[in-house]
């Protein structure tokens, strides 16, 4: 009998290096772009919670929750209705900051108190968003 050589088996040939790690770095790219984009959802979700919630806590008193001034201390106060197109349009950002920031006087009277003590930048500029979203 003639001995004959052992049948080849087939087989795969294995990823190599830069094959295994450029399916890898595909793989975190994805995972990564995946994690940003709910990242980034989370937090324009939290700001929109916490401007909601400064202004509940903060400024409803005087101007109401929707914006329209139409409470007791907004009337004797004379805030303005933020749902009026006239009123947003004369409204700057920059004044809005500092009055939330700073508070508004009257001479030596204190209309509004100021916030920037209590609130950071970040929230005072969303609660600048959420009087312009007022506008009708």
């Amino acid at each position: 009998m003639v001995d004959s050589p052992p049948a080849k088996k087939c087989r795969q040939k294995p990823l190599m290096g830069t094959e295994l790690n450029k399916n890898k770095s595909t793989v975190m790219k994805k995972l990564m772009v995946i994690g940003v984009a709910l990242l980034i959802a989370g937090a324009v979700s939290v700001r929109a919670a916490d401007a909601k919630e400064n202004w509940e806590k903060n400024c409803t008193k005087c101007h109401g929750a929707d914006g329209k001034g139409k409470t007791k201390m907004g009337e004797k106060a004379g805030v303005k209705d933020y749902t009026d197109a006239k009123v947003q349009a004369e409204l700057k950002d920059d004044a809005m900051t500092k009055a939330i920031k700073e508070g508004v006087k009257d001479g030596d009277k204190t209309k509004m108190k100021g916030f920037g003590d209590a609130l950071s930048d970040d929230e005072i500029k969303a609660l600048v968003k959420y009087v312009r979203d007022f506008k009708k």
